[in-house]
């Protein structure tokens, strides 16, 4: 199972966080989040050098602010946290793979999603009352209803504890686990040992 780390905002610790061979990092834009990038000189640098697949996380931001970013740094996916229409995503999707955030709550329909199929993956986030993330975890059990094409990541609260209920869900679509809030020691500052093992529990 892939292995995303999002809400990365501080340059040693990307580099920690890379040496760790995950499989995506990400990095947020949006200015009400306690993970917020701020693109100072070294932190570009440091992102445009990494070698490893990187995503631009935005919220219904403008289209041209969400390029330049994209073209900054190099971006591989953009992901969309917002109320992004078809259009916008269609638009998008000239210059850059998407990935769509849907939030689940016990009365998500994933029909919803339907118009969105032709994004390179959905993403399925907690619904509260943040626009990112809330770090808590919804019903794992409504993936069951999720009988589309396109693969997903799921995201929501997931900590070190949840290992053994991640490695039982089977659905064929699950494609990465998105990990955030549940391994900090601060907001943005990844706590490197807890992933290591997360990660290699994972794995095994």
């Amino acid at each position: 199972m892939k292995i995303k780390v999002c809400g990365l905002k501080e340059s040693n610790n990307i580099k920690q966080v890379i040496g760790l061979n995950v499989d995506f990092v990400g990095f947020i834009f949006y200015d009400k989040s306690a993970r917020h990038v701020k693109l100072t000189n070294e932190l570009i640098d440091t992102i445009n050098n990494l070698k490893i697949k990187k995503i631009g996380v935005f919220v219904d931001e403008n289209l041209n602010e969400v390029i330049r970013i994209k073209t900054l740094l190099s971006l591989d996916y953009i992901q969309l946290h917002g109320n992004e229409s078809v259009a916008y995503c269609k638009h998008l999707l000239a210059h850059s793979k998407i990935i769509k955030v849907f939030k689940v709550d016990d009365d998500f329909d994933f029909s919803v999603c339907e118009p969105f199929q032709f994004v390179d993956y959905f993403l399925f986030e907690t619904k509260g009352k943040l626009k990112g993330g809330n770090g808590i975890k919804f019903n794992w059990q409504k993936l069951e209803n999720y009988k589309l094409k396109t693969p997903f990541f799921l995201s929501g609260g997931i900590r070190a504890k949840d290992v053994n209920e991640l490695l039982m869900l089977n659905h064929p679509k699950l494609a990465v686990v998105d990990v955030n809030s549940g391994f900090e020691i601060q907001a943005g500052i990844k706590n490197i040992e807890q992933l290591k093992k997360f990660k290699n529990e994972l794995s095994s």
